[in-house]
């Protein structure tokens, strides 16, 4: 596993850069595919902020958190990647046991309708992000979505070959939108 480091902010000694290194390690012996990870660290409003993102086998988890001290932000931030790693795990192992299971899902008609907003405002793009679209299944879909901890995620259908979204409703539930 390839492991980086980035700062901002903040300096990183070489003990606790070890000390990290060592514990991301044995985080492999939970699932030994995991590609590489990338560790931010930040220093905010008087806390240190460590961000772990890893790529397990190519589903992306993100653990985030902070402390004043900087090896507590990082344990914190690596038992919720662990969580997530071992909850990947389980999925895997339970979804080779048993048949995949049908999934419905809600559309939310204002979407469908594109409804537009009721005041006119300026929409201006203040931020440009390019990713990879990796095929998976809906239901795969949304896991990734909850491990990231983003409200929407796109992804290209296994079954149909096109490109989805799929999202959480204020309602309760997930969203799937589909071109026609």
């Amino acid at each position: 596993m390839e492991v980086r480091f980035f700062t901002r902010n903040v300096e990183l000694p070489g003990d606790i850069k070890d000390y990290m290194e060592k514990k991301l390690l044995k985080i492999e012996k939970f699932f030994d595919r995991i590609l590489d990870t990338q560790v931010v660290l930040n220093y905010k409003r008087g806390m240190n902020v460590v961000e772990i993102t890893a790529n397990v086998n190519g589903v992306i988890m993100r653990g985030e958190d902070y402390a004043p001290d900087l090896r507590k932000a990082f344990d914190k931030a690596l038992k919720n990647i662990e969580r997530q790693v071992k909850k990947h795990k389980s999925y895997l192992t339970d979804r080779a046991r048993m048949k995949v299971q049908d999934v419905s899902f809600d559309i939310d008609p204002e979407i469908m309708t594109g409804a537009a907003p009721e005041k006119e405002e300026q929409h201006e793009i203040v931020k440009r992000k390019k990713f990879s679209v990796d095929v998976m299944t809906p239901l795969e879909a949304t896991m990734q979505m909850d491990l990231l901890g983003h409200s929407f995620f796109i992804f290209k259908n296994d079954e149909t070959g096109e490109i989805n979204v799929v999202y959480r409703r204020e309602e309760g539930g997930y969203g799937l939108l589909e071109p026609k």
